[in-house]
């Protein structure tokens, strides 16, 4: 019997082993049985410290300048649908009014 666990990917149990790392053949998605036990990739936190993640919709909670414009993100824009991606500024989102920005975390709180 297989005791390897599904894909986290498509749940498909048809999943073997290839060196250190599991292989779906219908997916393809390859993980280490490793990665399981730990949450892949960082944790991205607000203002506030809760946990964020892809999709989350945050308020600003500081009036933000907009470098090389006389534009201003004020406190309070809820900005939706976010996307997170390491770096700096580490929130890639659209504004409406504005356009697509980035973000810190640490000027934003979850709603």
């Amino acid at each position: 019997m297989n005791d390897l666990p599904d894909c986290p990917q498509c749940q498909s149990s048809n999943v073997y082993e290839d060196a250190s790392l599991l292989v779906c053949p219908e997916c393809g998605h390859e993980w280490s049985l490793s990665a399981e036990a730990s949450p892949a990739g960082p944790q991205f936190r607000d203002a506030n410290g809760a946990t964020l993640s892809d999709g989350d919709t945050v308020t600003v909670i500081k009036d933000l300048k907009i470098k090389g414009t006389s534009q201003v993100v004020k406190v309070g824009t809820k900005v939706k649908n976010i996307r997170l991606t390491e770096g700096d500024h580490d929130i890639d989102c659209r504004i409406d009014g504005i356009g697509a920005m980035k973000l810190k975390s640490e000027f934003v709180r979850k709603s």
